[in-house]
């Protein structure tokens, strides 16, 4: 196989295994769920009723499981099958086991009855080269391996054949490999349809060969370029969906292509999540561009730019450099000028730079400005702009309000979302310019597209936590997708079987996707959330919580919507799509849907120097601009662009409506991709991810339609002429019908009926069926073929045969004729004959008659020939002629059409302009016509206004009177409210004085706890006392204790996981307690709001009473300025006089309209007088009412007055405590935190103590032991003298034994190497044992201090255990009481919850017993469906058995004799093998006995050579006697002897130098101790404090056991606490929920609050119509006037003390963020001093404790701050609110001015009558107006308790400041300590320095002793070689100094003239 072939092909070896096949039928194999693997293999065992017990096949586990989950398993040989239908049981298990199977096989693509199944490889597959290519090229689907290809070629094919129109659709999820499929399809398609193969189009001349697939290629990367990007799941993740649509001619050649593109992620240009990048365009341009084009770009580094949030995020194995260069190269290929590339590359590079352009908040307003405008420069010179013009666009764009234009100052946020807005259109604009310009470039042939293949390459469905805008359009997406794909597999085919008549049962799939896609696209009826939303975006003051609303409303009661059941839900709606349910979000929908823009920067680029910016920005007018997002208040201005621009959901709904249509007109191929796992790794898979994946394509429904249904159908005719072949004598000769000849073709044909249906007009088969007939045709087809060619051949031979013959009798008759002439040649008479023959005359006149014929017949052809010719030539010449006369008639009637033309185009042009003049005045006298047309129907409008006004006076009038009644209830109401909330602040005061109990009760404790410490103090000293007379028993105890450590060790372990389990309760009970204060809190925060209330209501009145007085003052005043209007009134009069006549008119038709009211007028002044009556008596109820209202205040007031006194009282004694109580804590935190710094530092000093005396001592030892080698050496030294001596007497004993030292030198030369080697092995080992001696030692201390650590943070946690139990006590008395007062509800809670729990429990259980029964259904349905196909299967294979039997029985005979013949030959080579084993194994002994002898002889080789290069050495080699070679090898002995002496002497030295080494290493240990001592000298006062600390230590040791007891009795207590928590736990759910209840009642109290607020609206409409029908209103009018101008005084004082609070708070947010700086300084000194000095690590971990405290506390600060800020964002939003209002009155005054200058002649004689009752109704707007007033004073009075908070955190901020400085102090203490510290270490390091250099100074002693003794060693060497000569005595051989080798050759000759005796 080669290399390819192994991803394609499946090795049937495998799967074809009888193993398997055994092992499957005999354990009954099956299939079980499984979390981890989705499912597993198990063998049943048991069954017990529902359950089966089943035993895994991996663990050998049994489990039980239900019947209904076992999914049956397919046998082995199906195992990775190509196509998945046919599976003999098709279930979710079978299918993903056999993907798992083949994916691991390295085989990713699998056929799933008609469409394909691909897995993501995650690598590079060498299957898809041009030899892969060819090899699918023209072959059937089933006669190939799945591939894309293959999907690819049968749609080319069937385009080609049926001449229809077709599509792939790749579908899947990020990731999962649609795009590189596509690309695949592009690539297959180019090759086999490309037209450059044939020859040149003349038409495309501008065309090079095969230009246009290569562009179709490359068009692909520059796609990629601008629309893919790197995502988590997905390194090259396209952003977009695409439809490629290649177009083909008749041919099938590729004439031309067109891309569309869906929903561009455009967003991700301006910013990124993590770990991910923007479109790869941004990274390929700022790699790769050079110098000179970065200039030209403005280029930055990655890091500049603010909209690559992730900055340079590079992608493994991809150069962006490269590929910049690939795209460029891809730009040059489709055409695309390089004007155009830079003109795009400007535009990308303009995108970043709008990134970093920065706003800031101007100090007094909200207006942004922009502090620097670089980057502004830098965009506006790449879009060639104006820069002025620009930043004016941006901060302060012209919006159009009615009919002007104004200029409208931005806040920060708007500049801001403004920038990003044009960055994301800029970016899409360029990006839809790019695919317009490659589908310019793709369809500029001429040839017309006979059909095309579309490609289409879009998202998957997509399901996040939460979902956007964005997947709501992938996901409606689809939902039409796979409604397409169940309509083509599902819904059509069942149709058509209904259609053609076959019994067919319709098999619902459950797919019926049509109610989701109604709820989303639906127009109307009710509208679907596209339409909702849409209508939204017309309404000005919408918004996101208003849609929702609306889409509740309209689809609350769809099957497929679902609101959120839970309130804490951050969804707001959910929709259940096929795919499953999917939550979404609708944050800023509104806005992603109008997709709104800056329409005056859009103007400017319009208007851009750069011509490809401006053509970018054409279409400006279909812009949604600011003036729509602000919310206009004119919705008729709004309305009047409706038709101008449409929304992103109109615009994708189009377009996917298109899409749909295109599809539905092809013939779809589905490609269903699948990610495998979201780690990106090859080779795993995932299989519940894998499952999900395969639920949501439907490919388990399309398997089973394909088997169900009859998916091959094949029309009569078509049948009839294709199959014929295999029946040709069952129809019969003569016509037939088409249906009655297939039905007797399928009978003659066998087929089981079951595998076919006839229909009406076509022959429809299952799955494998038409295969199966194709196959039988196609051998068939062979057979008859293989005849033919057998009988060709046959008449072939014959042919050749009877030649063979005829040649065989001529040769026979001309052999007979050369005989007979060899016979005859020599005869006279012959020759006579031959001579004669020649000249007879009859003979040659046959030949001559002959030739004459012959050139008869030449002669007759030639004349034929030419007459033919010349007829030809005479019809041309006809044809030709008659071809110029209708030429030149052509020509003649062209060229008049042509003069003609002239002169007609010639006059168009003259009516042309004639025309546009008249257009021009036209249009000019249209547009004054309009605006004279406005301006009537602006009067008429305001004429219309004047008389609906008179009419709607007496309908509001009657509305008054309603409405003052409505206002006594509510006033009664009031009344009750404030009577309740008067109950419920006695209650709350009542609370409070229990909490005072409670915190005395608390103060009380606390002293009682002193008062235990003093005494526990006292105790701890007299235990003092006692326990330092134990100190000696304590040090045995510490000896045992050492044994007992790793016990120690266990319970350390045990200790700190029940620490961590303390400390998390702690945590929780912390967070408790924080959630309660902040509920104290709240709960004094409203007392005071109470309190406040009261006292602003009594201010409130009095300032009431004083503006009484004003207004009526001011009334006068208004009075004067009454006549100066009317004076104006006359004076605007006389300019109305224009439009008299229409005025009259309408004054005469008023006067008809009041004489027909005449009669009402009557009615009314009769209720005119009732009103009065009830006016006068309402009046004298209200006089009553505000009596009793005065009194019941002022008893409110004295009551709130003392309940204030008291509140002031608590709080000050509350706050006094709080101060004792921080005060007590921090000295107790000081001192204990003391206590620990010096029980550290006093184990530190007796650790250094310690550690110094050791070396003092080793440094002592190691000196004495250098002194004693010192001497021993001099010993030896004296003794190697004498040995010296001894050695001469005995050298001569020796020589007889050299010979043998000879052989053995080599052998001890050897082993002194190993010796050596462990020698320095053992040093090695005795120096890391000393190492880790020392190590333990360490370790040993460090656990000690860990334990006492450990001792002591156990106390600080059972003392907190201690207060957190006393909080707790304190904290359930206040559960207790809350509890008390919500039994009752919640009683009546548990009783519904009771009664919902067992209706849900019914529900519950008939569910599961549904759900059961459904599970049986479907099973059982599954396991008919699958006995039905095996059933057709064992049909087909009894059908093909027993065809294949008899040929099975002919080759069984065959492979018999075969089988036979090969046994014979294998016994024959069996017994040959043997003998060759017998030969191997005897020629294999003889090797090994002949490699023994050479080694043999190669030693004794070695050992001659070796004597031999002796003799040869001793250098003579002529005359040398026996004698002189023994006297050698004597001589050689010796050297032995000595050399083995000199290594022993060696040997002993080293080992003296390493004991002195050591010696001296103890010596400096015992000098460093010294040093140490003489310190801890000069320390004694420290030293003696250090030594009560450690007695105070070693009394915590003994207390050590007793805790350990105590241990027990904490964790019961622990046991306890834990219950508590529990019980306290229900109780802050039960709180929790009435929370919720209280919450819900605030809301609907809000709901009537603007209730309330909506009918004071009313009242005050009322009340300035009615002013202006009255004199006295315009006075109280202006006084009006003045009271706002008082109040913009005061919301101006109000903002600036707002904008004071806003500075304060960025101070204090300063201050914090200097406190965070200066913590992270204190953190990095930290670890400095842990990095330096390990020892100071544990006061390290007390400063970290400390930083988290204070980092808790800042966090709390921060905290405050944000409620701070809500709070703030509260006043300025009730501010907005009071600003808006105050602009209501302005417009409400200016048109009642209006109105009363109008109104006044009118109205004065008919409401005379009316005033009093107006004035009453003054009376009560000045009232309503007082309220109001009291409203803003409530205000004002929040502004000042934001102050007083503010202050709070200020003093808070304060306290963590003073905390820091003490933190700070302690660092420098610890700074302090560090250099003390140093200082020593540095002593230390000295003294250290000194000993090295004794150390040194004997190390040199030593190597000058060794020195002397090597030079004694070798003058010993000489002195024996001059022994051996004996030719000196032995005094002088002492002097002579060792000479070198030649001397010592030179004297042995001399030694043997003088041949000295031994004796």
């Amino acid at each position: 196989m080669s290399a390819a072939d192994k991803f394609l092909y499946v090795d049937r070896n495998m799967v074809n295994n009888p193993l398997a096949q055994a092992d499957w039928a005999t354990k009954k194999l099956v299939w079980v769920p499984s979390e981890r693997l989705g499912f597993e293999a198990g063998s049943v065992k048991e069954e017990r009723g529902d359950e089966c017990v089943v035993e895994l096949a991996d663990s050998g586990k049994k489990i039980r499981v239900n019947k209904d989950d076992i999914q049956k398993m397919n046998p082995p040989k199906f195992s990775k099958v190509e196509d998945m239908a046919e599976l003999t049981c098709l279930n979710e298990a079978s299918v993903l086991h056999n993907l798992k199977e083949r994916y691991y096989s390295g085989l990713i693509y699998t056929y799933s009855g008609l469409f394909c199944v691909v897995i993501n490889p995650y690598k590079n597959l060498p299957i898809y080269s041009e030899e892969i290519v060819d090899m699918y090229k023209g072959k059937k689907r089933h006669e190939m391996p799945p591939h894309i290809y293959a999907i690819t070629d049968t749609a080319y094919r069937s385009m080609m054949q049926d001449r229809e129109d077709q599509s792939i659709l790749c579908t899947g999820e990020s990731g999962a490999g649609k795009t590189e499929n596509t690309k695949k399809v592009i690539q297959y398609l180019a090759h086999v349809a490309s037209s450059h193969k044939t020859k040149k189009d003349q038409n495309s001349s501008i065309l090079s060969h095969g230009e246009l697939e290569k562009q179709l290629l490359q068009a692909n990367p520059i796609l990629e370029a601008f629309g893919n990007a790197k995502t988590v799941k997905n390194d090259n993740s396209s952003r977009f969906g695409k439809f490629i649509r290649i177009n083909f001619d008749v041919n099938g050649y590729i004439v031309g292509a067109n891309i569309e593109t869906y929903l561009l992620e455009k967003s991700r240009a301006i910013r990124q999540a993590k770990d991910e990048r923007t479109f790869h365009i941004f990274y390929y341009m700022l790699t790769g561009a050079g110098d000179k084009l970065r200039n030209e770009l403005l280029l930055e580094n990655y890091n500049n730019y603010r909209f690559l949030s992730n900055g340079n995020v590079t992608i493994p194995g991809q150069q962006d450099k490269d590929l910049f260069q690939e795209t460029l190269e891809a730009m040059k290929i489709m055409s695309i000028p390089e004007d155009e590339q830079i003109g795009m590359l400007k535009v990308v590079s303009s995108v970043l730079q709008l990134g970093n352009m920065t706003f800031k908040k101007e100090r007094h307003t909200d207006q942004a400005s922009m502090p620097d405008n670089t980057t502004a420069q830098k965009v506006s010179h790449l879009m060639g702009m104006n820069v002025t013009d620009f930043t004016r666009a941006i901060l302060s764009p012209r919006i159009k309000v009615g009919r002007d234009y104004v200029q409208k100052a931005q806040t920060q946020e708007q500049a801001e979302f403004a920038v990003e807005a044009l960055a994301k259109a800029t970016y899409e604009r360029m990006f839809r310019w790019l695919v317009m310009r490659i589908n310019k470039a793709l369809d500029k042939t001429k040839r017309q597209g006979a059909s095309f293949i579309g490609i289409l390459d879009i998202a998957g469905f997509e399901i996040f936590e939460l979902n956007s805008f964005e997947q709501l359009c992938i996901n409606y997406t689809n939902e039409k997708l796979q409604q397409l794909f169940n309509h083509t597999m599902f819904i059509l085919e069942q149709e058509e079987y209904q259609r053609e008549g076959i019994e067919w049962s319709f098999i619902d799939f459950g797919l019926d996707l049509q109610p989701c896609i109604d709820l989303i696209e639906k127009p109307a009826n009710p509208p679907g959330i596209l339409a909702l939303l849409d209508e939204e975006c017309w309404f000005p003051k919408a918004t996101d919580k208003s849609f929702v609303e609306k889409v509740g409303q309209e689809q609350g009661t769809h099957s497929k919507f679902s609101k959120p059941k839970k309130l804490k839900d951050e969804a707001d709606f959910s929709i259940i799509h096929y795919a499953g349910k999917v939550d979404y979000k609708a944050d800023e929908w509104l806005m992603k849907n109008m997709d709104p823009l800056n329409d005056n920067v859009a103007t400017l680029l319009n208007t851009s120097t750069d011509k490809f910016v401006s053509e970018l920005w054409k279409d400006v007018d279909r812009i949604v601009g600011l003036d729509k997002v602000s919310g206009m208040s004119e919705p008729g201005a709004f309305k009047t662009r409706k038709g101008m621009f449409r929304t992103v959901g109109q615009l994708y709904k189009e377009q996917l409506s298109k899409l749909m249509a295109t599809l539905r007109n092809t013939n779809p191929n589905f490609v269903r991709c699948i990610i495998p796992n979201h780690e990106k790794k090859a080779g795993k898979l995932d299989p519940h991810l894998v499952l999900d994946q395969l639920r949501c394509n439907g490919v388990l429904e399309g398997i089973r339609i394909c088997r169900q249904g009859f998916p091959n159908r094949i029309v009569f005719q078509e049948f009839r002429q294709r199959y014929e072949i295999l029946t040709p004598n069952a129809i019969p000769k003569g016509f037939m019908d088409g249906k009655q000849a297939c039905v007797l073709m399928i009978k003659s044909l066998e087929l089981d009926p079951n595998l076919y249906r006839i229909g009406q007009s076509k022959v429809f088969f299952r799955a494998g069926v038409l295969a199966h007939l194709e196959e039988e045709r196609d051998m068939k087809i062979t057979d008859i073929i293989i005849s033919f060619q057998a009988w060709c051949r046959g008449y072939v031979a014959r042919k050749a045969f009877s030649k063979r013959q005829q040649q065989l009798t001529a040769m026979k008759v001309i052999q007979r004729n050369c005989a007979a002439y060899l016979k005859l040649r020599n005869w006279q008479w012959w020759r006579l004959f031959t001579k004669v023959k020649p000249l007879l005359q009859v003979s040659r006149q046959e030949e001559e008659m002959l030739a004459k014929d012959e050139e008869l017949v030449k002669v007759k052809e030639k004349h034929l020939y030419a007459e033919e010719q010349l007829r030809d030539m005479e019809e041309k010449q006809q044809q030709l002629s008659a071809e110029k006369m209708a030429l030149q008639e052509q020509l003649q009637a062209e060229t008049e059409l042509c003069a003609e033309a002239e002169e007609m185009r010639a006059r168009l042009a003259a009516k042309k302009q004639e025309l546009e003049e008249i257009l021009h005045d036209l249009e000019a006298r249209v547009e004054e016509e309009e605006e004279r047309a406005s301006h009537l129907v602006s009067e008429k409008k305001k004429m219309q206004q004047n008389i609906s006004d008179l009419e709607q006076q007496l309908d509001e009038e009657e509305a008054a009177r309603q409405k003052l009644q409505l206002e006594k209830v509510t006033m009664e109401s009031k009344m009750k409210k404030i009577e309740e909330d008067v109950m419920v602040l006695d209650d709350q005061n009542n609370k409070l004085n229990k909490e005072k109990k409670l915190m005395e009760e608390r103060i009380s404790e606390f002293t009682t706890n002193l008062a235990e410490e003093e005494e526990k103090s006292k105790s701890l000293q007299k235990l003092k006392n006692k326990h330092e007379a134990m100190i000696t028993d304590l040090e045995d105890r510490l000896r045992r204790e050492e044994k007992q450590r790793q016990e120690v060790e266990k319970n350390r372990r045990k200790l700190e996981g029940d620490f961590t389990d303390t400390h998390d309760q702690i945590a929780e009970l912390q967070a408790q307690i924080a959630e309660l204060r902040a509920q104290l809190a709240k709960k004094e925060e409203e007392l005071q709001a109470a309190l406040a209330r009261i006292e602003e209501e009594a201010a409130q009145k009095n300032l009431a009473q004083k503006k009484i007085r004003e207004l009526e003052a001011q009334l006068s005043e208004l009075q004067e300025d009454l006549e100066l209007e009317r004076q104006s009134r006359v004076k605007a009069e006389k300019h109305r006089r224009d439009l008299g006549e229409e005025l009259e008119a309408l004054k005469t038709e008023l006067e008809d309209t009041l004489d027909s009211t005449a009669a009402q007028q009557e009615l009314r002044s009769k209720r005119e007088t009732e009103v009065a009556h009830l006016k006068k008596t309402l009046d004298d109820e209200a006089k009553v009412h505000e009596q009793q209202l005065f009194e019941m205040r002022q008893k409110h007031s004295q009551a709130f007055e003392e309940l204030n006194e008291q509140l002031e009282q608590a709080k000050r004694n509350k706050v006094s405590m709080e101060k004792a109580k921080q005060a007590l804590e921090s000295e107790r935190n000081e001192l204990a935190i003391e206590i620990q710094t010096l029980s550290q530092g006093k184990g530190d000093s007796e650790h250094r103590r310690k550690k110094a005396e050791s070396q003092v001592q080793e440094l002592q030892l190691k000196h004495s032991e250098s002194e004693r080698q010192r001497l021993e050496l001099a010993e030896k030294f004296s003794k190697s003298q004498a040995e010296l001596e001894h050695v001469t007497i005995i050298l001569s004993d020796l020589e007889g034994k050299s010979i043998k030292a000879v052989k053995d030198c080599s052998t001890v030369e050897s082993q002194l190497q190993d010796v050596q080697e462990l020698l320095q092995e053992e040093t090695r080992q005795k120096l890391s044992q000393s190492t880790r001696v020392r190590q333990l030692e360490e370790d040993h201390n460090s656990l000690r201090e860990q334990l006492e650590e450990e001792e002591e943070a156990k106390r600080n946690v059972e003392k907190q255990l201690l207060m957190v139990q006393a909080q707790l006590a304190e904290f359930k008395k206040k559960v207790e009481q809350d509890a008390g007062c919500l039994e009752s509800a919640e009683e009546g809670k548990k009783r519904i919850q009771r009664d919902l729990e067992g209706t849900n429990q019914r529900l519950e259980e008939k569910c599961a017993a549904f759900e059961k029964l459904d599970k049986t259904k479907t099973r059982l349905q599954q396991e008919l469906d699958d006995m039905i196909v095996d059933q057709d299967h064992l049909r087909q294979i009894v059908s093909n058995l027993e065809k294949k039997q008899k040929k099975f029985d002919q080759m069984l005979a065959e492979e018999k004799n075969i089988s036979a013949r090969y046994a014979e030959e294998r016994d024959r080579a069996e017994g040959e093998a043997r003998e060759k084993d017998t030969r191997a194994l005897a020629l294999t002994r003889e090797l090994e006995e002949l490699k023994d002898k050479k080694e043999d002889l190669e030693r004794i080789n070695k050992l001659l050579r070796a004597e031999m290069d002796d003799l040869v050495s001793s250098k003579d080699d002529v005359g040398k006697n026996v004698h002189d070679l023994e006297k050698a090898k004597r001589a050689m002995e010796q050297q032995l002897e000595e050399a083995k002496t000199q290594v022993e002497e060696l040997e002993d030295e080293l080992q003296c130098t390493e004991d002195a080494k050591l010696r001296l290493e103890v010596n400096m240990q015992a000098m460093k101790a010294q040093y140490e001592r003489d310190l801890a000298g000069r320390d004694e006062m420290g030293e003696d404090k250090k030594r009560a600390l450690v007695k105070q230590v070693r009394e915590m040791e003994m207390e050590l056991e007793d805790e350990r007891k105590q241990r027990c009795a904490a964790v019961a207590s622990r046991k306890k606490l834990e219950l508590d928590l529990k019980e306290l736990e229900a109780g802050i759910d039960m709180a929790n929920k009435n929370r919720d209840e209280a919450l819900k009642q605030l809301k609907k109290l809000q709901a009537q609050m603007k209730e309330l607020f909506r009918e004071l609206e009313d009242t005050r409409m009322s009340r300035e119509e009615i002013l202006a029908q009255s004199k006295e209103t315009e006075k109280k009018l202006k006084g009006m006037e003045a009271d706002m101008l008082q109040m913009q005084e005061e919301l101006a004082a109000a903002e600036r003390a707002k904008r004071q609070a806003q500075q304060e708070r960025d101070e204090l947010q300063d201050e914090i963020n200097n406190g965070t700086s200066k913590n992270a300084q204190v953190v990095e000194e930290r670890r400095r001093l842990e990095a330096r000095i390990a020892q100071l690590e544990e006061e390290l971990e007390e400063e970290q404790c400390n930083t988290e405290l204070t980092n808790d506390r800042l966090k709390k600060s921060m905290l405050q701050t944000d409620q701070m800020n809500v709070e703030l964002a509260a006043e300025r939003s009730g501010a907005q609110r009071v600003e808006g209002a105050r602009s209501q009155l302005e417009r409400q005054n200016k048109e009642l001015k209006l109105k009363l200058q109008e109104l006044e002649g009118t109205v004065k004689s008919k409401y005379k009558a009316n005033m009093a009752a107006l004035e009453a109704k003054i009376i009560q707007l000045e009232e309503q107006l007082d309220m109001e007033t009291r409203e803003r004073q409530a205000a004002t009075k929040m502004v000042r308790r934001t102050e007083k908070k503010l202050k709070e955190v200020i003093l808070q901020v304060d306290d963590e400041r003073r905390n820091t400085e003490q933190q700070k102090d302690q660092a420098d203490k610890l700074n302090s300590r560090m250099k003390q510290l140093k200082r020593q270490l540095e002593e230390a390091e000295e003294e250290a320095q000194r000993a090295n250099a004794n150390r040194r100074k004997l190390q040199r002693e030593l190597e000058d002793a060794t020195e002397s003794a090597d030079a004694m060693n070798r003058e010993v060497t000489t002195l024996k070689n001059k022994l051996r000569r004996g030719d000196l005595p032995f005094t002088i051989r002492r002097t002579i100094p060792r000479a070198g080798p030649e001397s010592d050759e030179e004297s042995e000759p001399k030694s043997e003239t003088s041949e000295p005796k031994p004796e």
